[in-house]
């Protein structure tokens, strides 16, 4: 009996249904946006698009199963045919016709079916999702785009070189007499830094300038409280009129803080989470209430200088806050070589004034029997030292009102967070 080109199993329906929905899901889109309609329609519908993700299935299959000439025939055959279709198309000389969306989303369409019959389900079906998505939203990304001024696109594409060309070729460590350097991480912080003061530029184009920084605070907290406040206290230099919305972005992401923490350490170490919860309540409570309070202070008129179009990424800034972190983390570093570790707390301290979650993480990971306890009071202090960094980050590089806020607020969360550590069992 001749052996069978495609085996007749259950996972080679399941690539080809995948394959043939891919297809489907894009052509639906394409009719339901009139591409395949009236005297200007394309050559594809629904199941035509069927067709060609079943087409780039039946070559996925045929690939992985000892067939890669008719795979790779069957493949190239729907490209050509996709491509002459284009060029058909494009000769009637319209702008819808020399689009060529609706091709381009066919060639795509025949690699997801290729994915797909080659065993990447899961990969081509959320391509898939992504691409149908992108399609329907069309005037929505045109809109946004349309709304990018110059200095906005100029920064965006600095991001992307810093991103992807910088970081992936500095080094992680490079030894020195002093300790350790980290390009790496300290990159990675420029990045952060960067990237926040980008998020809040946006932020306060769609929500207004008082709000945005909340907003932008709240979602920096998520990444590095620590980050937003060295941040916000630069800019608090440029913006005295800000200064109530910078002091609440500062003490939103500072809030943020504790639910995020909280979070990693329940899902690492339950009991450790749940003897950590009560110690982190207070001062999250205190954080809402300043948040709520500096948010709804009223801040100064915009000035002209306020105006004046600037890079969003700022990277001046983020490259000398950077420095200065690199510098302290040095700093700790000595310290901790010349006087060595003074019981767990002293270490927690120290962890943490400089990453909570590192500290957090290795705390959850000690299993030995009643240790829990000793953990969340650990993380605890961590978590205060690291909001002290941020009152010192606060009060030295803030001006103005944004001191007083930032300072009173980060204060108020210190002391009901060192009151929990000593009233609390």
């Amino acid at each position: 009996m001749t052996p069978l080109i495609l085996p007749e199993t259950a996972d080679t329906a399941m690539r080809l249904a995948v394959s043939g929905l891919v297809g489907l899901a894009v052509g639906i889109e394409r009719q339901r946006s009139g591409h395949t309609r009236g005297p200007e329609q394309h050559f594809a519908g629904p199941r035509t698009f069927l067709l060609i993700g079943l087409l780039g299935g039946l070559g996925g299959l045929l690939v992985t199963n000892d067939a890669a000439l008719a795979g790779t025939t069957l493949i190239a055959a729907g490209a050509l045919l996709t491509v002459g279709a284009y060029l058909l198309s494009a000769r009637r000389n319209t702008p819808e016709t020399i689009d060529g969306t609706t091709e381009v989303a066919a060639l795509v369409v025949l690699a997801l079916g290729l994915l797909a019959g080659g065993g990447a389900l899961r990969f081509a079906s959320g391509l898939a999702a992504i691409v149908v998505l992108t399609l329907a939203e069309k005037h929505r990304l045109h809109g946004w785009v349309d709304r990018l001024d110059p200095v906005e696109m100029r920064a965006a594409l600095q991001f992307a070189v810093l991103a992807l060309v910088v970081l992936p070729v500095l080094p992680a460590t490079i030894a020195s007499p002093l300790g350790d350097l980290t390009p790496r991480a300290t990159w990675v912080f420029v990045l952060i830094i960067s990237a926040l003061n980008f998020a809040g530029h946006l932020a306060r184009r769609v929500v207004g300038r008082e709000r945005g920084y909340a907003v932008t605070g709240a979602l920096g907290g998520v990444v590095s409280s620590t980050a937003v406040t060295w941040g916000f206290s630069r800019e608090s230099r440029d913006e005295p009129g800000m200064h109530p919305a910078y002091a609440a972005g500062v003490i939103a992401a500072s809030t943020v803080l504790v639910p995020r923490l909280l979070i990693v350490t329940l899902l690492l170490n339950r009991d450790v989470g749940l003897a950590l919860a009560p110690y982190l309540a207070p001062p999250f409570l205190a954080g809402l209430f300043f948040t709520w309070r500096a948010a709804r202070t009223p801040s100064a008129a915009r000035t002209a200088a306020d105006l004046a179009p600037r890079n969003p990424l700022r990277l001046g800034a983020a490259l000398q806050m950077a420095l200065a972190f690199q510098v302290v983390l040095l700093l700790l570093t000595l310290a901790r070589t010349r006087f060595g570790d003074a019981g767990i707390y002293t270490s927690a301290a120290l962890f943490g004034a400089t990453d909570v979650d590192a500290l957090a993480v290795a705390m959850t990971r000690m299993d030995s029997n009643g240790f829990a306890p000793v953990a969340a009071r650990a993380i605890g202090v961590g978590v205060a030292a690291n909001t002290l960094v941020k009152v010192v980050i606060a009060g030295t590089v803030g001006r103005g009102a944004y001191r007083v806020w930032a300072v009173g607020a980060l204060g108020a969360m210190l002391a009901a967070l060192v009151a929990a550590l000593i009233l609390l069992p």
